[in-house]
Formats: C-alpha cells, sequence, structure tokens
C-alpha cells in the first residue's frame, strides 16, 4: 500500500511539473511578449559575417561646414557595399531631402543617379563613368 501511494504522488508531482512548464513555457512564446515596441537610440548598424557595416541609420547633429555654410541637421540611411562606399543613401532634413544612387564602386570614377528636392526645387543629376554629367530640372 505504501509503494501505490508513493506511485500515486510521484504522478501527481509529475503532472504539476507538466502542466507548469505548459503554461510559463506557453507565456514565453508568445510573439507580443518578445517585441519591444519601440527601438530607441541615435545610431543604427548592421554589419555582415565579417564585422564590416553594411547598412547604417545615423542622425546627424546641426553643424557648419568648411565653407561656413550653416547645415541643419537630419536623419540619412546608408546602404553600404562589401567595398564600404555607400551604394544608396536616403536623408531628410529641414532644407529637403535627397536620394543617391551609386554605380560600380571598384571604380575609382562616381557614377549615378542623384535626386534632390531643397527650397530650390528638384533635381535629378545623372553621371557617368566618363564624367559626362546631365542634369534634369523641371
Amino acid at each position: 500500500m505504501n509503494s501505490q501511494r508513493i506511485g500515486i504522488a510521484l504522478t501527481v508531482i509529475n503532472l504539476a511539473i507538466l502542466m507548469f512548464t505548459f503554461v510559463s513555457g506557453h507565456e514565453r512564446s508568445s510573439v507580443a511578449d518578445d517585441v519591444v515596441p519601440v527601438l530607441r537610440g541615435k545610431k543604427l548598424e548592421i554589419v555582415d559575417d565579417q564585422g564590416k557595416v553594411r547598412a547604417q541609420i545615423v542622425v546627424n547633429p546641426a553643424s557648419t561646414g568648411p565653407d561656413g555654410r550653416k547645415y541643419p541637421g537630419g536623419a540619412l540611411l546608408r546602404l553600404i557595399d562589401p567595398n564600404g562606399r555607400p551604394a544608396v543613401k536616403l536623408g531628410g532634413s529641414t532644407d529637403g531631402s535627397g536620394m543617391s544612387l551609386a554605380g560600380d564602386s571598384e571604380k575609382r570614377e562616381w557614377n549615378g543617379v542623384q535626386i534632390l528636392a531643397d527650397e530650390r526645387g528638384s533635381t535629378i543629376i545623372l553621371t557617368n563613368k566618363d564624367g559626362h554629367v546631365q542634369t534634369i530640372k523641371p
């Protein structure tokens, strides 16, 4: 009779452990509990397997350039190629916004497309590897 009571007690304990594990495991696996509602910071960098930065989102403070021109702060997204050169840049500030799509980063001559919108208007600048530039304005 004593061994039967021990068996029943162990069964009840095992069932209690199983129920606790099921309930606590179910609560932890809920997607809503694992999602952070807001990610806040001044800079976000995504790196590849070698530790090279391949994407950035940065917030730049207002500054003054070497020519004395004042630049407002703004946000900038960069997608960076394996050579460390920005292939895509997308930025915005109170003065306007712009986008740059670079061509072949292996070459020293820059080529690509720039789309700019600011207080002066909108501009598209196309640049070939040979240095030929075409500017399109409405």
